[in-house]
């Protein structure tokens, strides 16, 4: 008699990655309607991966033989390794941490694989290191790296076109691999789980053991990772629990690229890297403040200079605003790189307390192509000031800087990193400085600049024309 295989039924969520007994219309999880797909599991590899649990146990998959009182567990400082690329190491808070594994998402453009491209290449002037593209030839990625006119070493550098993360290990055992990087996990499939490339117990599975490789044997590793129409990444959530750190690369309407951490076990989050995008690859700015002001030595209305906070970075930044008189029955209201609710509370602001009227068509736009967040307010004082200036035809200073925020009541509220965000306009150059009246610090004098603190709108009026 043969004996017959038992294949057991269970729906796993597509957007989560939970699994149940039965199809639901809804997941109880994540909430979301309509994700749950039916997977089949033999009963011989549930099996298997039962009597296989003891060697992936505790940490990197290694067991700890028991709990060690804390006296007895010697700590040690994680090695970190500069790359090259000065805004990936500004990020990653020094360079990138030996043994780590690291996701880089993003929208399709936004520069993950020509990034990753720069940095193997980088990577393999001092160690054996290994590019795995699951998407492309190749002679694509060669391509690549020859358009970037990229400088590699021959002898370290190893391109893999497959698949099989058990291969992809293989292969990294084989040459000795030290640094890695997986194009993409989503691309990538294991025999230790069921589902299409792609499904959420895919991308868990594959995520694991390649972490648990890479732990065991020291190798720094980055894998690159798609993005859903919400801007996250595609997948189960747990894929982002086993990672060290988690990278996204944010695109503008230009080729500027902003890169954060919203993960790092290695360091913190709050620092951004700014890149631009051009034929040569991704290359790290170092001074953005330059690319965010427009150069321009004529002096006309509607444009002022104000101080932003990305992350911990401080960047200048020139708003620009056109009023026309409007040739329809209402007035346009267009912004670029700004919340369109923010100005419109704005400009209700203006007619409320300034009794401004304004029947023009507004267009507004950062120099630069940088996107604004909703919660930066600190340009409310700027956004107002360039809409009065261009309404009234007067002229702000190139050299003059103003940041706050303003509240519904016409009062101008205190910012936070006053200190560091003036002393970043004096060290440009800028005069005159007027910041919220509660920001003030006698830190502030002696740096060059004259620096007015005003609390409401109506004396920011006054004497800025």
């Amino acid at each position: 008699m043969v004996a017959t295989t038992k294949i057991k039924t269970a729906f796993v969520c597509n957007d989560c990655g939970a699994d149940f007994h039965r199809w639901m219309g809804q997941c109880s999880e994540c909430k979301a309607w309509n994700t749950l797909a039916e997977i089949k599991i033999s009963a011989s590899k549930a099996k298997s991966a039962s009597s296989n649990r003891s060697a992936v146990s505790g940490y990197a998959g290694v067991s700890g033989g028991g709990s060690k009182k804390i006296n007895e567990v010697e700590a040690t400082e994680a090695e970190k390794q500069l790359t090259g690329i000065g805004e990936l190491d500004r990020v990653l808070c020094g360079g990138v941490t030996t043994g780590s594994v690291n996701i880089i998402s993003g929208d399709p453009g936004a520069g993950k694989t020509t990034l990753l491209s720069d940095l193997v290449a980088r990577m393999s002037q001092t160690t054996a290191s290994l590019y795995c593209t699951a998407e492309e030839s190749l002679s694509q990625f060669k391509n690549r790296v020859d358009r970037l006119k990229l400088d590699y070493n021959e002898d370290n550098l190893y391109l893999l076109s497959e698949t099989s993360v058990e291969a992809i290990i293989e292969e990294l055992e084989a040459k000795q691999i030290k640094f890695a990087v997986i194009d993409s996990i989503q691309a990538v499939v294991t025999d230790n789980a069921n589902g299409s490339p792609g499904s959420p117990s895919q991308v868990k599975s594959a995520a694991q053991a390649l972490t648990q490789y890479c732990k065991q044997n020291n190798v720094t590793m980055f894998l690159i990772a798609h993005v859903n129409k919400n801007n996250e990444i595609a997948g189960p959530q747990t894929l982002v629990h086993i990672v060290d750190a988690l990278l996204h690369i944010d695109t503008n309407d230009g080729q500027i690229r902003t890169l954060r951490a919203n993960k790092n076990r290695f360091g913190d989050i709050d620092t951004v890297g700014i890149f631009k995008m051009c034929e040569r690859g991704m290359l790290s700015v170092d001074n953005p403040s330059e690319i965010f002001l427009s150069g321009s030595s004529t002096e006309s209305p509607g444009s002022t200079i104000t101080c932003i906070r990305k992350g911990n970075r401080n960047l200048l930044l020139e708003i620009q605003c056109l009023t026309t008189e409007t040739e329809a029955e209402f007035p346009q209201r267009v912004c670029v790189g700004l919340n369109m609710n923010r100005i419109k509370m704005l400009t209700g602001i203006l007619r409320k307390h300034t009794k401004t009227k304004i029947y023009h068509d507004t267009f507004f736009n950062i120099v630069g192509g940088l996107k604004i967040d909703e919660s930066e307010t600190c340009i409310d004082l700027a956004l107002v000031t360039a809409l009065l200036s261009s309404l009234n035809e007067f002229v702000v200073p190139r050299k003059t800087c103003i940041m706050g925020e303003l509240s519904l009541n016409g009062d101008v509220r205190p910012i936070d990193s006053g200190v560091p965000r003036v002393k970043e306009a004096a060290q440009h150059g800028f005069t005159e400085i007027f910041i919220p009246y509660r920001n003030y610090h006698k830190s502030m004098e002696g740096l060059g600049a004259k620096v007015t603190a005003v609390k409401t709108i109506h004396e920011l009026i006054e004497l800025i024309k």
